[in-house]
């Protein structure tokens, strides 16, 4: 695998001195101490910081394949889904395979945890995890670089530019089909580039031009290669977002002044904070694989739409942000168990969601808001359209 080697995950070769150069690193220790300790873990870096690195030391003693690696990956998944959710259900799996390779197109609501989500649905009915693309903007620090690597990830390359850009992106659709046909590896690649932050979902049909640069065109039809792809539209969706906050002041920025200025290694501090943020019950719905006939890539992002906004389950508080927004409920939209939304019972979730938005400045609150009631709006949408 050569040829793909500048973007492809670790091998197990790598594996050992990747995980010496982490323990060494000292922005990857303080920000360790920094996740489990909080922000006072600075003045006492003295003790601190050794003891870190001798607990991380520890657990990874013994460690030398990605299957190891992804098992410890697990554990902490496991407890942060423990720690951070009332409930996290999955749909869907069922109809799928798990011998079969899929490449899974979600929506785009976390940096990290939508993939992890998928990971996590995927591990515990029997499927492989997925090899992850994460774009190379998110790689600000080496430490990062690495623990994405160990962890499956692969590099799309967004900040090449000109016929860079073109050459990253051929590799990268070879890399994708390679992993699909080649090493029977599932992948898990967002929607489109960059998160859905006012909970828009759509795709993006560059996103499936990019995917459809390895088609062999004397050989297949674009139909065939999408067939062959095995394309699976997932929905994610979450009760709560531990980002709505700093989402709703880029919307806010964007809206007022036309711009929004990002702050250095901000999508690392999102990354931590989606993690450790409270998010209730979080729900991953998959859907079937993409097969039949498809003109253009257009089509093929308007079929993922379709199975995202058919699957997409809605939490309690997408629908008390529609009544806040609105003044009222929505009529003719369904909550997570497919009945009627009923408010019954539910006053004190009301209560602590609308405590959550009062505590964000008050000119931030309709886009945080908007963050929650916006999928409704574009089922209904969906919905009216037939």
């Amino acid at each position: 695998m050569g040829q793909f080697a500048e973007i492809r995950p670790y091998n197990d070769d790598e594996v050992s001195p990747v995980l010496e150069r982490l323990v060494n690193d000292k922005e990857f220790i303080a920000a360790v101490a920094s996740l489990r300790l909080g922000g006072w873990h600075k003045c006492c870096k003295p003790v601190v910081y050794p003891i870190v690195k001798h607990i991380l030391r520890k657990q990874v003693s013994g460690i030398s394949t990605v299957r190891e690696v992804q098992a410890l990956v697990k554990s902490y998944m496991d407890g942060m889904v423990d720690k951070t959710t009332s409930q996290c259900t999955v749909s869907g799996l069922e109809k799928l395979d798990p011998k079969q390779s899929y490449l899974f197109i979600s929506n785009h609501r976390d940096i990290a945890l939508d993939p992890a989500f998928v990971n996590y649905a995927v591990s515990h009915n029997g499927f492989d995890m997925v090899r992850i693309a994460i774009g190379d903007n998110l790689l600000t620090k080496p430490y990062v670089s690495d623990l994405m690597r160990l962890n499956k990830s692969f590099i799309v390359k967004r900040s090449a530019k000109g016929r860079a850009m073109l050459a990253a992106y051929k590799l990268l659709s070879r890399y994708i089909r390679h992993s699909i046909e080649v090493d029977h590896n599932p992948i898990w690649i967002a929607q489109r580039e960059g998160r859905a932050k006012d909970g828009n979902d759509k795709t993006e049909p560059a996103m499936i031009k990019m995917i459809a640069m390895s088609q062999h065109k004397q050989q297949e039809s674009f139909s065939e290669f999408i067939n062959k792809m095995r394309i699976v539209p997932v929905a994610i969706s979450y009760e709560l977002d531990p980002c709505d906050g700093a989402k709703a002041k880029e919307l806010y920025e964007k809206a007022t002044h036309g711009h929004y200025q990002k702050g250095e290694h901000e999508d690392v501090t999102s990354i931590a904070l989606g993690i450790s943020g409270d998010k209730d019950h979080v729900h991953v719905s998959f859907g079937e694989p993409l097969q039949g006939e498809f003109d253009n890539a257009d089509d093929v992002a308007a079929a993922i739409d379709q199975q995202i906004f058919a699957n997409y389950v809605l939490h309690p508080t997408n629908f008390i942000a529609h009544k806040i927004l609105h003044g009222s409920y929505p009529e003719g939209v369904y909550s997570d168990q497919r009945k009627p939304f009923s408010i019954t019972g539910l006053e004190s979730v009301e209560q602590a969601f609308q405590k959550r938005i009062d505590a964000l400045p008050a000119e931030h609150r309709p886009y945080a808001l908007g963050i929650y009631a916006n999928p409704i709006d574009r089922i209904r949408e969906r919905q009216a359209q037939g």
